[in-house]
């Protein structure tokens, strides 16, 4: 294992701490050793992360901290953290805050001046993008909404993105949005983790169009993510020389905007690019 050296001694303050998605092996050796040298953690789930400490010999006592009890464990543990005790904070799963508690109580921090550190590691949202194969630029959207319309409000506001786009959900919750799945992101590809990192992992990749025939198992949660937009992706660069004279002729009796609508629909061509030309285009005449 590794050896830490006397400058590893822990500065005080709030530690927010990544544990494995699955796998055990996939803890870091700082995560260890952070969690050995705090006063007190911090624990979604105690029973779930009981299980854990154990595996890695941690005697550190736990205090359950979840969404319905984070308030009310607030006034304590800021107390504790002004004897300039180590705190550490972790979720059943993953990096802490990703979805899951631990918000509330970093900004307390931030607003007492109480120093917070991350201690980087496992996260289901950047392990599932980091084997799509799809655009690194993307849009984490988190656990989706309960309720249907809010679901399709944020799909009618993220299908705008240029981007990938992942989201957790249950693997019964997914097949009752199928159709808002491939309503917003048709023309697309997907990929869907199940379990990672666990014996019994899955990954499935198709295209959006596709949904309705995917098999899914209902044990265990699952993270999606939805490539970028490949229509406007491919979308044409340039203009060719037919399409400046007819952008020409145009000019004389449309607005650039009306221009621009039709041109880039007509020919595939990027509204940006079209606009950037007609603009030009006028102010040489």
């Amino acid at each position: 294992m590794y050896n830490f050296e006397l400058n590893d001694r822990l500065k005080p303050g709030l530690y927010c701490v990544s544990t494995p998605i699955g796998n055990l092996g996939d803890i870091t050796f700082r995560a260890i050793y952070i969690l050995n040298k705090s006063d007190l953690i911090l624990s979604e789930d105690t029973r779930v992360s009981s299980k854990l400490l154990s595996k890695f010999n941690i005697k550190t006592k736990l205090l359950s901290n979840h969404k319905f009890n984070e308030k009310k464990n607030l006034k304590n543990v800021l107390n504790l953290l002004k004897e300039n005790k180590i705190i550490s904070v972790i979720s059943d799963a993953g990096t802490p805050t990703i979805s899951d508690p631990g918000v509330v109580l970093i900004n307390e921090c931030i607003k007492n001046k109480i120093d917070v550190f991350p201690v980087p590691g496992p996260s289901a949202a950047t392990a599932a993008i980091s084997i799509s194969g799809f655009s690194n630029n993307f849009f984490f959207c988190g656990f989706l909404p309960e309720k249907k319309l809010h679901i399709e409000q944020l799909f009618k506001k993220v299908s705008k993105l240029n981007c990938s786009i992942i989201f957790f959900i249950s693997p019964k919750k997914i097949k009752k949005i199928i159709n808002q799945i491939q309503k917003y992101f048709d023309g697309r590809d997907f990929i869907i983790t199940r379990e990672m990192t666990k014996f019994h992992e899955e990954y499935i990749r198709n295209k959006v169009k596709n949904l309705n025939n995917i098999d899914i198992s209902q044990k265990g949660e699952i993270t999606v993510v939805i490539s970028e937009n490949l229509n406007l992706q491919n979308k044409l660069q340039v203009i060719e020389e037919s399409v400046k004279k007819k952008i020409d002729k145009l000019l004389k009796k449309m607005s650039i905007k009306d221009i621009t609508s039709t041109i880039s629909k007509e020919n595939n061509i990027s509204k940006k690019i079209v606009y950037d030309f007609c603009l030009k285009r006028k102010n040489e005449i």
